[in-house]
């Protein structure tokens, strides 16, 4: 077995003060996400999403964030996936981001809902069509030789290959994480790092408290 007791790193870039956070987490993060962008952070929409399935088996990979607003944060993917079938079970999921380049983490609790159809047919319209038809074609999460894929696909152009528009498919569409709690992480030296949770109360309101490094 590898030994990787002396791999650490001391974080130094930032800190994290109480009173510069916003008292709104969604725009304490659309500040950090633009962090990200203005530094040209590679992927910072990549989060990891974590589900549990009706055994209570935990599920972790990562997806692409494809949107947030107020309400919460939106990801597309086929619904008959695995992580479709755990957040039909329980949608009870956790979602991660790690920026390394700016050192800071954000951490999401909360709830996944179905997007509205015509939410997911308009991002579904935005795609490649080589993803539209890759969307059509992949049964996600299922054991498959090694041949299937490149027939489905070809079967799958065949189908549309006449029409301009290929419709959204109906095992495929998008989910809004809606959170009830968010933590921001920003590491700091000697592992004193600042951690900040933002808790929805049963009013709707959000109350910030800082944890334990």
């Amino acid at each position: 077995m590898a030994n990787l007791g002396d791999v650490r790193k001391n974080y130094y870039k930032d800190v994290l003060f109480l009173g510069a956070l916003s008292a709104d987490p969604m725009i304490q993060f659309e500040r950090w996400y633009q962090d990200a962008e203005r530094i040209k952070l590679k992927e910072p929409n990549a989060m990891t999403l974590a589900t549990v399935s009706a055994n209570g088996q935990p599920s972790a990979r990562i997806v692409l964030l494809k949107g947030f607003d107020k309400t919460g944060f939106t990801f597309y993917t086929n619904y008959v996936s695995k992580k479709g079938q755990d957040i039909a079970a329980n949608p009870q999921v956790g979602l991660c981001f790690l920026w390394k380049d700016l050192e800071r983490q954000v951490r999401i609790e909360g709830v996944a809902e179905k997007v509205d159809e015509e939410v997911s047919k308009g991002y579904f319209n935005s795609r490649p069509r080589g993803s539209q038809i890759s969307a059509w074609a992949s049964p996600q999460s299922q054991e498959i030789n090694e041949e299937y894929l490149d027939d489905k696909r070809k079967l799958v152009e065949d189908q549309f290959a006449d029409k301009e528009t290929i419709p959204l498919p109906p095992h495929w569409g998008g989910y809004t994480v809606k959170p009830s709690r968010i933590e921001f992480w920003q590491g700091r030296s000697n592992r004193y790092h600042d951690r900040f949770k933002y808790q929805l109360s049963d009013s709707g309101n959000w109350k910030i408290v800082r944890l334990a490094p």
